[in-house]
């Protein structure tokens, strides 16, 4: 295992810590009455929103080598790490990183890079704990392996206490 590799697992150690530790904005019942009917629908949408920062992996299907191995993860503050490494073609971990934001159905995210010359923006489908990756339109991918670009959310549990049977 090379340094960068190690590097790379802290940061995205260390941004787990950080989403897990970031507080959430919840909308309270008695509040929700005291507010106008955009402003409900603002904040659940806002709440939906909150949901998404985490990290996803995945196994993408590649042309040119067994898959590109993948990990994606969304920050609080709209911005992202991608990392991919194209197995059985290349032991380098490509990182981009960038701002998201969400399209004008609030399904999809559009991922912007700091440098889109390099590479272009990304589209993904919310699903449940899921992000299935669209084409370079944002349209969804078809055909035979069509099924298989999707990110699974890693989920945070809790450490279990440990027992001090003697």
């Amino acid at each position: 295992m090379n340094i960068y590799s190690n590097k790379y697992k802290l940061i995205l150690s260390s941004m787990l810590v950080v989403i897990a530790c970031s507080s959430n904005n919840v909308v309270l019942a008695e509040e929700a009455d005291q507010i106008s009917g955009h402003e409900v629908h603002h904040a659940q949408t806002a709440q939906t929103n909150a949901e998404w920062p985490g990290i996803y992996n995945g196994f993408i299907p590649c042309d040119d080598c067994n898959g590109i191995k993948t990990s994606l993860a969304l920050n609080s503050n709209n911005t992202y790490i991608l990392i991919r490494q194209y197995v059985g073609k290349s032991e380098r971990e490509i990182v981009e990183k960038g701002k998201y934001t969400t399209g004008n159905s609030g399904d999809i995210l559009v991922l912007t890079p700091r440098n889109t010359v390099e590479t272009g923006i990304h589209y993904f489908r919310v699903g449940e704990s899921s992000l299935i990756q669209l084409d370079n339109n944002g349209n969804a991918i078809t055909g035979k392996k069509a099924d298989r670009f999707v990110l699974r959310k890693n989920e945070i549990k809790e450490p279990k206490a440990a027992s001090h049977a003697h």
